[in-house]
């Protein structure tokens, strides 16, 4: 899977953090396809660990910016993460769950980018000009305008 500007949101670290997702999701099709098993515990333990804490950071910024449906947003995050545990539990049990797991990462990653980060890119943005104007207001004309060509 590759990435493409259509699943930017425009916001750069959040960007980032997704495309590091992606990246476990390729590990997880390069682990199905040579069948090293000895490898999906490792990977699925970095992308629990690592999709909590993308999580943790982006519900922190939304509640920074007064982000309306963060709770709805933080319950999505917290079904996904269950999801990857119970993943982990059966891979624990002798099940075969790389497949499953990279469907579901694939389908959801973009799901997830496309509609429910992109609902509060306006909040963020909206909440980011207001700080830079009032910025500007305590510190000068042309201090804002820095930040933006």
């Amino acid at each position: 899977m590759e990435w493409n500007d259509t699943f930017n949101i425009g916001i750069d670290v959040i960007d980032q953090q997704h495309r590091q997702i992606l990246d476990y999701i390729n590990i997880l099709e390069q682990i199905r396809v040579t069948g090293d098993k000895s490898k999906i515990k490792e990977v699925l333990d970095d992308l629990i660990d690592y999709t909590q804490s993308h999580f943790t950071f982006e519900e922190n910024l939304l509640e920074q910016v007064n982000y309306q449906f963060l709770p709805s947003h933080r319950g999505i995050h917290e079904l996904f993460v269950k999801k990857l545990i119970g993943y982990r539990q059966k891979f624990d049990m002798g099940i075969s769950v790389e497949g499953d797991l990279h469907r579901l990462l694939s389908k959801w990653l973009i799901n997830h980018i496309r509609h429910d980060d992109q609902d509060y890119v306006d909040a963020v943005r909206d909440n980011m000009l207001r700080y830079l104007r009032t910025q500007e207001e305590k510190k000068g004309k042309g201090w804002f305008a820095r930040f933006f060509s």
